[in-house]
């Protein structure tokens, strides 16, 4: 039971990861020094808030039903 939450889990983490913007094109800019608003602080609002904290979410609970399958 808890390997199938596990693995819808997996799933919907993996999906969720797909979603959310590049943030990796943004930290480039350090080295090239073409991003000016890298270090501004931008509030997420709406879905991308949203995704954000379902990704904490998911993969809170991955680690958490992780640690739980090794220990048993």
């Amino acid at each position: 039971m808890l390997e199938t939450i596990l693995l819808v889990v997996s799933v919907l983490l993996i999906a969720i990861v797909l979603l959310q913007s590049n943030k990796a094109t943004d930290g480039a800019g350090i080295i090239t020094g073409s991003n000016q608003e890298l270090f501004q602080n931008m509030k997420e609002r709406g879905a991308e808030l949203f995704i954000t904290r379902a990704t904490l979410f998911l993969g809170l609970l991955f680690f958490v039903i992780s640690l739980i399958l090794f220990l048993q």
